[in-house]
């Protein structure tokens, strides 16, 4: 143990000595999760929207201020014809259009049916259809008082369906609080492994490392060594990202916070045997970036369900998702941060990506002993 301390005493001060390497672990993680934190929703909000008004009634009027008082829509422009509504979505200034005929007052006070055009730009077909749906809710719910309000007097509508929907775990629908725990465990897996493989092939490249091959120290003591240090790090940066996250963002910590730095723990086993794995198949340090994220970090990225749902995936890439650790770390994240659950829920997730972890760390233990052989 003694021969382990002065090794992980040499590494800290390498990290320290390194000022831009320092100030990235340190720095980055907080400058990413704000940057992230703000960027990576899926909430659509002021989504800018035209008014093609041929009308110009009371009745339109009252239409388009139903728009202009929801937090969902923000009116740019209200034209005269549907014709001058192009230049808007053709050059991105709306998302969506409402168009209003003439006449549309008219109808409504004869009671006669009425209808609106609502025009979207389908370039990002997500948000449209979140915003569609906005827009539909809107004119149905305004159509409905309508209907009411020219009921005679005293007659009230009986029977009908009452849907009274309750969210659980996310009751404010926050995207940010769905986010923000991926983001930290994204952070750990990017940061954690480009570190431990790169320490290790600059070693490599200074000549060091033999030099530590021909020390009494043992296999597991070099090993444990090396990375010990990046896993000090990697806790240092769960508890800066885990406090911008809790108090700057809000985000609700439902769940034990010993059992998520347990399983932090657990999940920098998967990313430094990984990080040890590709210092054994790589040369130089750009060789091992480069390795590190074009053939495991933007794999992880798109499988994980980080981004993409796994549910929404084809079928024959859904059992390749089992083989990325971070989809485990995402589902105990999230859980433990909105549900509040317990290590009798998580266990199964927590054993894969322990058996992960330790099958990546044998690996690549056996590798360098191969190679330093």
């Amino acid at each position: 143990m003694r021969r382990v301390r002065f090794l992980i005493w040499k590494e800290l001060i390498e990290l320290k000595e390194d000022r831009r390497l320092f100030g990235i672990v340190i720095l980055a993680p907080i400058f990413q999760l704000f940057m992230l934190g703000y960027a990576a929703t899926t909430d659509v909000r002021d989504v800018p929207i035209v008014v093609a008004d041929a009308d110009r009634s009371a009745a339109s009027r009252d239409l388009i201020a139903r728009f202009e008082a929801s937090p969902n829509f923000t009116v740019v422009n209200i034209v005269t014809t549907t014709g001058d509504i192009d230049p808007y979505l053709e050059r991105g200034r709306a998302w969506m259009a409402l168009a209003i005929p003439a006449g549309y007052g008219g109808r409504l006070e004869r009671g006669r049916p009425q209808t609106v055009q609502v025009v979207a730009d389908g370039s990002d077909a997500n948000s449209t259809n979140v915003a569609l749906g906005y827009a539909t809710s809107l004119v149905a719910g305004y159509a409905q008082q309508l209907a009411v309000a020219r009921l005679p007097p005293g007659v009230v509508v009986r029977g009908g369906i009452d849907a009274r929907v309750r969210v659980w775990f996310n009751p404010r629908l926050e995207s940010r609080d769905f986010m923000l725990p991926g983001v930290l465990a994204l952070l750990l897996l990017v940061i954690t492994t480009n570190l431990s493989s790169m320490g290790i092939v600059r070693e490599k490249e200074l000549g060091t490392l033999e030099q530590l091959n021909v020390t009494p120290l043992g296999r597991w003591e070099l090993v444990v060594g090396k990375l010990l240090p990046y896993a000090l790090v990697g806790l240092v940066d769960v508890c800066l990202v885990l406090g911008v996250a809790l108090l700057w963002f809000q985000v609700p910590l439902r769940g034990s916070v010993w059992l998520l730095f347990a399983m932090a723990a657990i999940y920098l086993l998967t990313t430094l045997g990984l990080g040890l794995f590709v210092s054994t198949i790589s040369s130089t340090q750009q060789q091992a970036m480069m390795t590190t994220t074009f053939f495991f970090l933007m794999p992880m990225i798109y499988l994980s369900g980080f981004i993409f749902p796994i549910e929404n995936m084809p079928a024959v890439i859904q059992p390749f998702t089992y083989l990325i650790p971070l989809r485990y770390f995402l589902v105990i994240l999230r859980s433990i941060f909105l549900k509040g659950v317990g290590l009798d829920t998580l266990w199964p997730q927590a054993a894969a990506l322990a058996g992960w972890g330790l099958a990546i760390l044998a690996l690549a233990i056996a590798r360098s002993r191969k190679r330093s052989a």
